[in-house]
C-alpha cells in the first residue's frame, strides 16, 4: 500500500508540474497585443492550468497522508479536466483550421480577407461593440509606428515581411492602388471600387484602415497562428497528462487490491 501511495505521490506530483506549460500558454497568450485586446482563450486556458495544478496538488496530499476519499476526489476531477483540456484542444484546432493570407502582385506581405476564417472567429469581430473596443486597444500599440522607422522607400516596404495586423491595419488594400508616402500614408487611389475598404481607409494616424474588413481579418490571422502554436502545447501536455492519469489509476487500483489482500489475510489469520 505505501509503495502504491508513493507512486500515486509521484504522479500526481508530476501532474503538477504538467500544469505549468498549461498556464505558461496562458500567460503568453495574455502578453500578446492582439490577444490581449481580444481575451477570448488566455483565461481559459489559464483558469483551466490553475485548476489541475489544484487538483493534482489534492492528490498528491492524499497520496502522502493516505486519504483515500481525495484520492477518489482527484481521480474524478481530473478526468473531467482532462476531458475539458481536450475539448479546448479540439475546439481551437477546429476555428483556426481555416484562413490564410493570399499574395498581391509584386509585394512581399501577405493581404486577408475576413470571410476566409471560420464563422465563430469573424462573430467576434462582427458587431461594432466588439470592434470597437478591440480597435481602440489596437491603436494604442506602436506596431504601426514601428513600419515608419523601419521602411523609408517604397520598394523597401514592399518586400518586407510584415506581420498580419500591420498588412491589414496600417495600410489600405493594395488592390486599392493607393500610391506610397511612407507606411502609413498613402494617396492617390486608383481604383476605389475594387474594395469596401479603399473607401475606410484615412491617412489620420489614429484611424489608418482600423475600420477596414481587412484589419479585422489581419488580427484573426494573427490569433490564428498564435493560437495553433498554443494548441500544439496543449495537445502535448494533453498526452502527457493522460499517461500521468492513467498510470495513476493503475497505481490506485494496486493499492486498493493490496488493501483488500491485507485486510482478508488479517482476517485469514
Amino acid at each position: 500500500m505505501a509503495l502504491s501511495n508513493n507512486v500515486i505521490g509521484a504522479i500526481n506530483f508530476v501532474a503538477m508540474l504538467l500544469s505549468i506549460p498549461i498556464i505558461g500558454t496562458g500567460i503568453w497568450l495574455a502578453n500578446e497585443p492582439d490577444n490581449s485586446c481580444v481575451k477570448i482563450l488566455q483565461w481559459p486556458v489559464i483558469i483551466l492550468g490553475v485548476l489541475i495544478l489544484v487538483v493534482a496538488l489534492a492528490g498528491f496530499i492524499g497520496a502522502f497522508w493516505r486519504i483515500p476519499w481525495l484520492l477518489i476526489l482527484y481521480l474524478i476531477a481530473m478526468l473531467v479536466l482532462i476531458i475539458l483540456l481536450a475539448c479546448l484542444v479540439v475546439f481551437v484546432y477546429m476555428v483556426t483550421i481555416r484562413g490564410s493570407g493570399h499574395l498581391e502582385p509584386n509585394r512581399a506581405y501577405l493581404e486577408y480577407d475576413l470571410n476566409d476564417f471560420s464563422g465563430w472567429l469573424r462573430r467576434r469581430v462582427r458587431s461594432s461593440f466588439k470592434w470597437d473596443r478591440i480597435k481602440a486597444c489596437l491603436s494604442t500599440t506602436n506596431m504601426c509606428a514601428e513600419l515608419n522607422q523601419s521602411y523609408r522607400m517604397a520598394q523597401d516596404f514592399f518586400n518586407a515581411r510584415i506581420n498580419p495586423i500591420q498588412s491589414g491595419c496600417c495600410k489600405p488594400p493594395t488592390q486599392c492602388g493607393y500610391t506610397f508616402i511612407n507606411p502609413t500614408y498613402w494617396i492617390s487611389p486608383i481604383n476605389m471600387a475594387a474594395d469596401m475598404d479603399c473607401l475606410q481607409w484615412n491617412n489620420d494616424q489614429n484611424q489608418l484602415c482600423y475600420n477596414c474588413d481587412s484589419c479585422k481579418a489581419g488580427l484573426l490571422a494573427n490569433i490564428k497562428e498564435e493560437w495553433r502554436k498554443a494548441d500544439i502545447i496543449l495537445l502535448i501536455t494533453l498526452v502527457a497528462l493522460i499517461c500521468v492519469y492513467l498510470v495513476g489509476c493503475c497505481a490506485f487500483r494496486n493499492a486498493k487490491t493490496e488493501d483488500i489482500f491485507k485486510r482478508y489475510k488479517q482476517g485469514y489469520t
